[in-house]
């Protein structure tokens, strides 16, 4: 009997395949794509209307893409997609970092560390860049693959000329407004790399270290302790044994009270808020505290012992001595209150020091060990030795002497160098810095920042107490791959020269040779009549080894980049990377622009969590939980990464595993069915531009329907521009669910068993397609791949007229929010009866009121408030009948929601299977007129 009436109905029918292989079918749109230039076409598209540039943080190029990559790009991929379907046009231009430790180190493991020793500096530096090249194209195709549209084949790389002349015209403009200077600073210096490293290149991990205290033999007296002349000693706190030759000063708080500990005949300073605590932990059973002549405890606050002297711990019999000073960041929580200083190997202690003239002492050496020698400045007992490796033997050496009180170890968080991922040390160097405060560059910094969106809008409190608490930068490094410090010595007389006339004809010398010719080239022939000795008036200038900070390098691509390629613009509207960059490339491009320009070189900051496993930790691959992007792509695609990623909460840390990702899947077929269900009675049948009704010709059902459709569009419109794709796919997803459940599942049978060309089924088709088209629209952003499929059987009107999804114009809803804002409550009202139905349907076929098992064969009286009573009534009997699937609902005015569910009247109608009265025929009265309207034959 069904098969009687098959031919009869509207069957779906579509070219759309329910299976998507996305794995096979992605890599030949992709092949279009670039064929037919997609992304030129969409430049094209919005050109002469005004740009949204989102600038792309330069990724270093050492190896293949991985999840973080993905994240990243997919994320900018998305936010231009977005505003160039609102208009805008949306050039951008992928970047690679291509100086810097990660390359060189690469090419110093590839040839073993004696040969890349033994390498001429050129050499090393055509060798790191052909390394550079190779892995910018690895990483180009992964994350072409990937759907990003940008102009992959002009990227910016910083290794080309014109980037190495604009690192050094920045470097002038702040050097000539004077913030850039040469000092000798204790700096994070990493012995395995051989260079010195700034705080964006800095890992922080715990580490176990000895903590011991020591007491000093002091040489003064302070006034009151006379009587202990000669057994006056001051007790240290320290956690760096190994600095301790290079002691020259202790340091307490400057407000801070000190008294006198009295045990075994010696006299010994210490703070008297930690003396209880610390006289039990040295084992001093039986201590007194020191008095003066009235019987009173002696006391002498931080700022009244200052000047007081002792014997400098390891150098005492060369007669060296120290120094008592004060600073606030001494703290009463641990040791004595009084530590030991040697400011060349601390910043804090350099600052202290500083104030106090205390002079610095350096007595180790690029490798980390201490310089061979007698005296200060040296290492004395230890000289040679790794600064680790003598720790223990330092200690054992205080402890023969009766110097050491105790020693314990303790964990604690200590930097490690990002690249090698060893622990570094304070190093103080002659080093070329950045003020912060000589020019007014910090202050100008947070004011700039208080004029940027930052989102998430905490992260604006995460850059700010940055660049409120950092120190200088350091911006030299003594590696081979970078840009050179643009700075010269005078071989006759040792002046370091460097003004405007040098650093202009060293920024023509890289615009026309690279940077490779400051390690070739005399300077004689290309600084010309600037190659002279301010002092002493020689033409003798050797060009300095040091290089800038990789984070200057990508720092300044707002000039390189942004200010120097016509289709862009400065200031960037938007800047994307990981939290992690509010200490790295937010940081170093705030510094030189507001240093260069005197303002921010983004208008807003967007910042990432991290990709971690599904248990929350970070990938490796001795744990086995890694994500390569590369395999998703090859074995679920690149849509199935967009839609994970568009479904987390990227402000923070996100997870990511196999069954995630399967979970993600599953989401996708839903859409990708849903589309096709949507496709099925469209294609070939309908074309809203000819066949579509104006709202207000539209059933019931449909304009509450359509209403609410406008209603989450205009959610995904919020949600996008804001950067919350997690609410773009929940509020999407749970639409379609929404709809699978609903509204298609009801109005099938009108799709279906009505009509051709009847009202009722117009109706429901018009809203099908707007609902098709809002949806194909509003996931073009993240679903790039697939969009672009369904392009193909859509009709035109649906589709604005264009061949690729990239190129589409955002979704306008059909009416205002005045119009559709006034069908909601009906559509909520609605939304709650078919919920209580649907709980009463369960109930009366779990009790056997209702035996056939299917809604069809069901009828409700339906009890609503009065409120829900005029909303529900507008649809008609036929209308709730249909939103619940069932033969008919008997609408009851009552205080509260209530529905019963009972069996329908009528019989089942062979054709559409709805309870109706049937006809002689044996069809119901609306089957009938269809089939009996249709051409003989059919």
């Amino acid at each position: 009997m069904a098969n009687q009436y098959k031919k009869t109905m509207n069957l779906p029918k579509t070219r759309f395949s329910m299976r998507a292989g996305l794995a096979q079918h992605e890599p030949e749109r992709l092949k279009d794509w670039d064929e037919n230039d997609v992304y030129g076409q969409l430049m094209k598209k919005n050109e002469g209307h005004e740009k949204f540039v989102l600038h792309d943080g330069p990724p270093y190029a050492n190896g293949p893409i991985h999840l973080g990559h993905a994240q990243n790009k997919i994320s900018k991929d998305i936010i231009n997609r977005y505003w160039s379907m609102r208009g805008y046009q949306t050039p951008y231009v992928p970047g690679w970092d291509c100086h810097g430790q990660p390359i060189e180190h690469k090419v110093e493991e590839m040839l073993g560390t004696a040969k890349f020793n033994q390498l001429p500096t050129e050499k090393i530096r055509e060798l790191c860049r052909k390394m550079a090249v190779e892995q910018v194209d690895t990483q180009r195709q992964g994350f072409k693959r990937l759907g990003v549209l940008a102009e992959w084949d002009n990227p910016y790389l910083t290794y080309v000329h014109d980037y190495d002349a604009t690192d050094v015209e920045i470097f002038k403009a702040i050097f000539d407004k004077g913030a850039i200077y040469r000092g000798r600073k204790p700096v994070h210096w990493c012995p395995h790399c051989h260079t010195a490293l700034a705080e964006a290149e800095i890992e922080y991990g715990d580490e176990v270290s000895p903590a011991i205290f020591v007491r000093f033999e002091m040489t003064t007296v302070p006034a009151g302790l006379e009587a202990y002349e000669g057994r006056l000693w001051v007790d240290i706190w320290t956690t760096t044994p190994w600095t301790l030759p290079a002691d020259d000063a202790v340091i307490l708080h400057p407000e801070a009270d000190y008294v006198a500990v009295l045990v075994d005949g010696r006299a010994e300073i210490m703070a008297r808020a930690l003396v209880e605590k610390d006289c039990a932990k040295f084992g001093y059973e039986s201590y007194k505290l020191a008095t003066d002549a009235d019987g009173n405890v002696w006391s002498m606050t931080g700022t009244e012992l200052a000047h007081n002297k002792y014997k400098q711990p390891i150098f005492a019999d060369q007669g060296e001595e120290g120094e008592f000073i004060y600073a606030d960041y001494v703290t009463l929580d641990d040791g004595t209150g009084i530590v030991h200083t040697a400011p060349g190997h601390g910043v804090d202690d350099y600052n202290a020091g500083m104030r106090f003239n205390i002079p610095i002492i350096m007595p180790v050496d690029d490798n980390g060990c201490f310089y061979k020698g007698d005296g200060i400045g040296t290492g004395g007992p230890w000289s040679g030795m790794d600064v680790n490796e003598a720790n223990p033997k330092i200690i054992e050496w205080l402890d023969e002497r009766g110097t050491l009180i105790l020693h314990e170890d303790i964990n604690h968080s200590y930097p490690h160098c990002w690249r090698c991922k060893r622990p570094v040390i304070f190093r103080a160097t002659s080093q070329w810095f950045v003020s912060m405060d000589k020019t007014g560059l910090r202050k100008d910094a947070l004011e700039e920042i208080s004029k940027v969106k930052f989102y998430p809008t905490h992260a604006v409190k995460r850059i700010g107490s940055m660049v409120e608490g950092r120190p200088d930068w350091c911006i030299s490094r003594q590696r081979n791959w970078g840009v050179p410090i643009p700075a010269f010595t005078c071989q006759d007389c040792g002046e370091v020269v460097m003004n405007d006339a040098t650093l202009d004809k060293v920024i023509e010398l890289f615009r026309e040779k690279g940077s490779d010719a400051w390690f070739t080239d005399d300077p004689k022939d290309y600084l010309g009549d600037a190659c002279v000795c301010e002092k002493c008036g020689s033409h003798n200038l050797k060009a300095n080894k040091d290089i800038l900070d990789v984070w200057w390098d990508s720092g300044v691509s707002h000039t390189a980049v942004c200010k120097h390629r016509d289709n862009l613009k400065f200031p960037a509207d938007v800047y994307l990377e990981g939290s992690d960059q509010h200490r790295g490339w937010f940081m170093s491009s705030l510094m030189t622009s507001v240093g260069a320009y005197d303002m921010a070189p983004y208008k807003a900051v967007i910042s990432q969590g991290f990709t971690l496993d599904g248990q929350g930790r970070k990938m490796s691959k001795s744990l086995g939980n890694v994500i390569d992007p590369n395999k998703v792509c090859d074995n679920q695609g690149a849509d199935v990464l967009r839609l994970w990623l568009s479904s987390v909460d990227t402000s923070v840390d996100v997870p990511c595993d196999d069954t995630i990702l399967s979970h993600v899947g599953d989401a996708y077929r839903k859409i990708r069915n849903t589309l096709r269900f949507l496709l099925g009675e469209l294609e070939g049948q309908f074309d809203p531009s000819v066949d579509g009704l104006p709202f207000e010709e539209l059933e019931e059902f449909d304009k509450v329907t359509l209403a609410h459709m406008c209603e989450v569009h205009d959610q995904v419109s919020k949600a996008y521009p804001e950067y919350r794709f997690n609410v773009v796919y929940r509020t999407l997803y749970d639409y379609v669910t929404e709809l699978s459940n609903g509204y298609l599942n009801a109005t099938k049978d009108r799709t279906y068993c009505g009509g051709k060309g009847s009202r009722e089924r117009l109706s429901a088709q018009t809203v099908w397609a707007h609902i098709l088209t809002m949806l194909v629209h509003d996931l073009q952003p993240i679903l790039a791949y697939t969009t672009d499929e369904i392009m193909e059987f859509l009709p035109e009107s649906m589709r604005d007229g264009q061949k690729y999804a990239a190129l589409l114009d955002w979704y306008e809803n059909p009416v205002s929010s005045e119009v559709y804002a006034k069908y909601l409550p009906a559509y909520k009202a609605l939304v709650d009866a078919r919920a209580a139905f649907t709980k009463s349907y369960e109930e009366a076929t779990t009790n056997g009121t209702v035996t056939e098992k299917t809604t069809q064969a069901t009828r409700a009286e339906l009890t609503v408030g009065p409120d829900e009573y005029a909303l529900l009534g507008s649809l008609g009997r036929d209308g709730l009948a249909e939103a619940f699937v069932c033969s008919d609902v008997c609408l009851h005015e009552g205080d509260e929601l209530s529905c019963e569910v009972l069996p329908a009247n009528g019989e089942k109608c062979p054709r559409c299977w709805n309870w109706r009265e049937l006809g002689e025929d044996g069809l119901c009265e609306r089957c009938s007129a269809v089939v009996s309207a249709l051409p003989a034959g059919e």
